[in-house]
């Protein structure tokens, strides 16, 4: 599953700067002062306080290593301005603010279907319900516990926090300063009788 949700979020990215980059094509040597001044004053990415680029770099821990040259290579022919492979097995990726505007926007609603489709799907018959903060980086998710606990379903959890985490690393945290909560409530009783936080509990695990 994390491969799987690695690439949902890699593919979301990807087309993402790949559209802006058609639409803006014609203009991206005319840059509008004005405009670059404003999105400055916007939040970014910490990594990268440059007028017209942003930088976002994926930790290595979040990498699998047969993932990392496709994915560079996949984002070179889609686009991307510079696709760096670090020493330390990280992956930083370089593009407009239009981009990185675009790619939020493109991610936040992926997101937002990707739960709709959990919370109404056959696969996962004990999740009733799933609530999250505007960065996705608390997730509240409401079962019936016998059911949950006696089943598969809390690999859903595993989906949300690593989709939280790369939603964040895209809008700015710092790769070693970052946290995604999951709280799982009992829909009878409405009492939260786990919680799971990403990355500390996948560290604890290996």
């Amino acid at each position: 599953m994390r491969k799987i949700w690695f690439l949902l979020l890699l593919a979301v990215f990807l087309t993402a700067c790949s559209s802006d980059e058609a639409t803006n094509g014609e203009k991206k040597e005319e840059p509008k002062v004005a405009e670059a001044k404003a999105e400055e004053e916007e939040k970014g990415v910490e990594v990268d306080k440059g007028l017209l680029d942003v930088e976002v770099t994926l930790p290595a821990s979040m990498i699998e290593d047969e993932e990392i040259d496709s994915a560079i290579s996949e984002a070179k022919e889609d686009g991307i301005s510079d696709v760096i492979k670090n020493e330390d097995g990280s992956i930083t990726y370089k593009m407009t603010k239009a981009q990185h505007k675009e790619t939020m926007k493109e991610m936040e609603t992926n997101l937002t279907e990707a739960i709709h489709e959990l919370k109404t799907s056959d696969d996962y018959t004990s999740i009733k319900d799933v609530a999250h903060n505007k960065d996705f980086s608390e997730f509240t998710m409401e079962v019936e516990k016998e059911t949950y606990e006696n089943g598969f379903d809390s690999l859903a959890t595993f989906g949300l926090g690593f989709a939280g985490m790369y939603y964040q690393i895209f809008d700015g945290a710092q790769p070693d300063n970052f946290k995604v909560k999951i709280f799982v409530k009992d829909e009878a009783t409405q009492e939260i009788f786990d919680e799971i936080v990403y990355p500390d509990d996948l560290q604890e695990d290996e």
